[in-house]
């Protein structure tokens, strides 16, 4: 593949920065810049010379400039193969000119849904003939040169400058990858915003899947494997990708995926008194909820003092300098907060590996949206679990109601327990875990493990008994036989919260009863896998 002079450009650009520039180097350079509507009209502010499109193809612009470039004699000089003796034969025919160079951003159809716009303004917004131009260019590389996003415009510069004013194959030829990845992603867009805000649809008959790179990590979530971080294209929330990284490392794989899982969790407690989780392997070992985010921080910290060693920790409260000095006694990975005062920055400064991400305001753990997990062959997608409690959605199945404080502390549990794997048990007293069983194959190792957590706890503080004694216990999926519950009661609960639906339900209740437990039916299950 040869080198391909540019004599002629045409620009046709919604995203107008850097426009003035690039037209006047081109100019500069004695390329014949073509354009349409207000990017001429840009153009020409700037002092360059532009010859308009209707002067290209005979045609004005028409119906609201809807129809302007969609014309052979665009599409012409864009496709033609040069050295076909037919298609030379063809553009002369037709007083077809070759288009080198095509520079093209799409209408703004994304800020357009961003701002609330109505429907007729969002399809007015669909752009049509500049994606056909971006194809069209792209397609035929092997001739043109097709460039959409403004940051690729230092590169185009270099790239003529470095080959007398023309562009290597190499170069047209990724340009044309990174084209042919736009208008899919815009595609991909507009047929979302079709499917699920205009048709109301969860599960249309076809799903696109499009983000944008941004940044490729150290390795996956192990070594020996790669991966990037991507950020949806098209409207979307914001999170950890968002989050604004104050100092530390680069954030690896499992920093993004701990992260997340510590931002979802604690955006269920945005609106509580100061709260802090501690996580490990995306896995809570501590959640607390205190007067101040100090007293909050120490009471998660000593549910489990072994486990927080280079974990994660998110806060629903910007950062004070004393629960900066708190958290900094031991090593810790990422620290997430909304936001941070001077004093607390300074305090994280002196860990310079501790990579301290402001996120804002908490996302909504009620939002929508579909979850995807990769498969064998498939992909999955499921709506988010957004399920919440209230207490008129709990059912008393055992001769003892709850108490207010038992029935309190049954929902932090049971609120921590939809962030744990499962099989999860939760055991909680006066805001704080006392103890969390996570990923176990049956129920009642969850029960065992929690319990022997929360023993462990209490002979590293001195307590002189587990904070499972009086507490309440979650488990994010019913307990099918007695053996789970009963261990709880054996470490000490008084009250249960759990799904129901098990067909040994009876027989649960009545170990329950015997026990002395209140225990309550929450009709809901809260799987992680």
């Amino acid at each position: 593949m040869t080198d391909v002079t540019i004599a002629r450009a045409l620009i046709s650009v919604s995203d107008k920065s850097g426009l003035a520039d690039l037209g006047g180097k081109l100019a500069k350079a004695g390329i014949e810049l073509v354009s349409t509507g207000g990017t001429a009209r840009a153009l020409r502010e700037a002092g360059l010379a532009v010859r308009d499109v209707s002067e290209l193809t005979g045609f004005p612009e028409m119906m609201d400039g809807r129809v302007k470039t969609l014309h052979p004699r665009v599409h012409g000089g864009l496709l033609a193969v040069r050295d076909d003796p037919e298609h030379a034969a063809a553009m002369d025919a037709h007083e077809i000119g070759a288009i080198d160079l095509v520079v093209v951003n799409l209408y703004p159809f994304e800020e357009t849904v961003m701002r609330g716009a109505d429907r007729d303004a969002i399809i007015e917004n669909i752009d049509i003939g500049g994606p056909s131009m971006v194809r069209s260019a792209a397609k035929n590389h092997r001739y043109v040169t097709i460039v959409t996003d403004p940051a690729d415009y230092d590169s185009l510069y270099q790239e003529l400058a470095a080959h007398d004013g023309a562009t290597t194959f190499e170069f047209r030829k990724k340009m044309a990858a990174k084209a042919f990845a736009a208008t899919a992603a815009y595609d991909a867009m507009i047929s979302q915003w079709f499917a699920f805000a205009d048709q109301g649809q969860m599960f249309p008959d076809m799903i696109a899947v499009n983000g944008r790179k941004l940044a490729e990590l150290r390795y996956g979530e192990n070594p020996h494997q790669q991966a990037a971080v991507y950020i949806p294209v098209g409207p979307h929330g914001t999170g950890l990708p968002q989050a604004e990284q104050l100092q530390g490392k680069e954030l690896s794989y499992n920093n993004y995926a701990d992260g997340d899982a510590a931002i979802e969790l604690i955006a269920e407690f945005r609106d509580a008194d100061p709260t802090v989780a501690i996580l490990k392997h995306a896995n809570p070992c501590g959640v607390a909820t205190a007067s101040t985010l100090v007293e909050a921080y120490r009471a998660a910290f000593d549910c489990d003092r072994i486990s927080p060693f280079g974990g994660v920790i998110a806060v629903n409260r910007p950062l004070d300098g004393e629960t900066a000095e708190a958290i900094t006694g031991i090593l810790t990975d990422v620290v997430v907060a909304p936001g941070a005062d001077a004093e607390a920055r300074a305090i994280f400064a002196r860990k310079k590996n501790l990579r301290l991400l402001l996120i804002g305001e908490l996302p909504d753990p009620a939002r929508g949206g579909l979850t995807m997990k990769t498969i064998a062959g498939g992909l999955l997608v499921q709506s988010r679990d957004n399920g919440k409690l209230s207490l008129d959605d709990l059912k008393v199945v055992t001769k003892r109601a709850p108490t207010e404080l038992e029935m309190k502390d049954c929902l932090f549990a049971w609120t921590v327990a939809k962030h744990v794997k499962s099989n999860a048990i939760v055991y909680a007293k006066d805001g704080v875990t006392a103890g969390i069983g996570a990923g176990q194959m049956n129920r009642r190792d969850s029960s065992r493990i929690a319990a022997l957590r929360a023993q462990e706890a209490a002979e590293a503080a001195g307590w002189p008994e587990p904070r499972t004694v009086g507490s309440a216990v979650a488990s994010d999926a019913f307990f099918p036989f007695p053996d789970g519950l009963l261990a709880a009661a054996e470490a000490g609960a008084t009250a249960v919260i759990q799904p129901g639906g098990a067909l040994g339900d009876d027989k649960v209740i009545a170990a329950a009863d015997e026990a002395g437990l209140a225990m309550v039916f929450t009709g809901m299950r809260h799987f992680r896998h």
